[in-house]
């Protein structure tokens, strides 16, 4: 006897030798052709490569030998003002948040009173 997945039941069930042979999704190729061209039109192949500058002048040389030069400021803090505004104001948010959840963790380990 012959078995072939049925999708129906997602089970084994019984079949016909030419239904076990042919399962789901592997029928025999009708056409042996190719498909017809949906874009008709011939593509262009680009010739002369034309290397545009969109990002400018590159600055990345400059900034290593700032950033490397020795001069006893962390490099969290190298640019100045803005950079030291910038870690204060996470160090705030850290410590503030670390004390909010210190004081709901205690809040929830109260009993309510009633």
């Amino acid at each position: 006897m012959y078995y072939k997945f049925s999708g129906f039941t997602q089970k084994l069930a019984g079949a016909w030798a030419s239904d076990a042979y042919s399962p789901q999704g592997l029928r025999p190729v009708v056409s042996t052709e190719a498909p017809p061209i949906i874009f008709a039109t011939p593509t262009k192949l680009s010739s002369s490569s034309i290397a545009y500058d969109y990002a400018g002048k590159n600055t990345v040389p400059e900034l290593q030998k700032f950033f490397q030069k020795s001069d006893g400021v962390p490099i969290h803090l190298k640019r100045g003002l803005p950079d030291q505004m910038l870690y204060r104001t996470t160090m705030a948010l850290t410590l503030g948040g670390t004390v909010y959840c210190l004081i709901a963790l205690y809040m929830a380990s109260q009993p309510r009173n009633k």
